[in-house]
């Protein structure tokens, strides 16, 4: 016969863990004070095992996870941290029941893996260059460049919106797929611009219809201000079509492989 045991913790209890932000050289030192995700805000700290270490704050799980404030909490640790220490982040939401658990579940279970990581990524720091369409100018090049596109365009003019709906859809779906065609061609352009500086690139999913290109690049931290110089002479070329951002140093999300990844769902 089996028993189950029950939980006696009084309803609203605090229930303490350990939250983990992500992994890195065990020699590092962290400023006291600063505070990551929760409420309120656990002290951030770091947990050694060798010559590993990794980012931590203590965390009440009774109050979950998952406000903008955590989420921008845990990326401005790693992020700020990628720009003087190689670091592999983990992703949001991982936790583990104490310190013990992080040196000995995930520093020395996966020891080889995280070193070998963070021997790659020494030096280096994850920049994403954002593009969105001018939406007037787009719209101007896909009329110019597809008749039917063009004649559709006359056509609906002037129509009310019921007697439009049909044609309004087959010039969307055109519009689309000559925006898709655009944004594989120029984030090939961006590819070329900056290839003699990245040491990796990753092209991400579009998350809007007018993106132009999203592309996260791994560049030697040296050489960042060689990168920021390409993009600026390509958004000179494309200032009316373009709007160009570059975003970083950052952590390497995008350059991490299953040795970060896979201790994320830790309890």
């Amino acid at each position: 016969m089996t028993t189950q045991s029950q939980d006696t913790r009084a309803p609203g209890a605090r229930q303490k863990a350990v939250y983990v932000y992500g992994i890195m050289p065990g020699d590092i030192e962290v400023a006291s004070g600063g505070t990551g995700v929760g409420d309120p805000p656990g002290e951030v700290r770091v947990v050694r095992h060798g010559d590993l270490a990794a980012l931590v704050s203590d965390v009440d799980l009774s109050r979950p996870l998952g406000r903008p404030q955590d989420l921008y909490a845990h990326e401005e640790l790693l992020d700020s941290s990628a720009a003087e220490v190689p670091v592999l982040p983990l992703r949001f939401g991982a936790v583990v029941a104490s310190d013990d658990a992080v040196a000995e579940e995930l520093l020395d279970a996966h020891h080889d893996e995280f070193a070998d990581a963070l021997r790659q990524l020494e030096g280096h720091a994850e920049y994403v260059v954002r593009g969105r369409y001018v939406q007037d100018t787009i719209l101007r090049e896909v009329l110019e460049e597809n008749p039917r596109a063009a004649r559709l365009a006359e056509q609906v003019q002037g129509m009310n919106e019921d007697a439009a709906r049909e044609l309004r859809m087959e010039l969307g779906e055109i519009v689309g797929i000559a925006i898709a065609a655009r944004r594989e061609q120029d984030t090939r352009v961006v590819g070329t611009a900056v290839r003699d500086v990245v040491a990796a690139s990753v092209v991400r999913d579009p998350t809007h219809e007018l993106d132009a290109v999203y592309a996260a690049f791994l560049v030697e931290t040296d050489r960042a201000p060689e990168l920021e110089e390409a993009l600026e002479r390509l958004a000179r070329d494309w200032s009316d079509r373009v709007e160009l951002r570059l975003i970083g140093p950052m952590a390497a999300y995008d350059f991490v492989g299953t040795a970060a990844a896979a201790p994320a769902a830790g309890g």
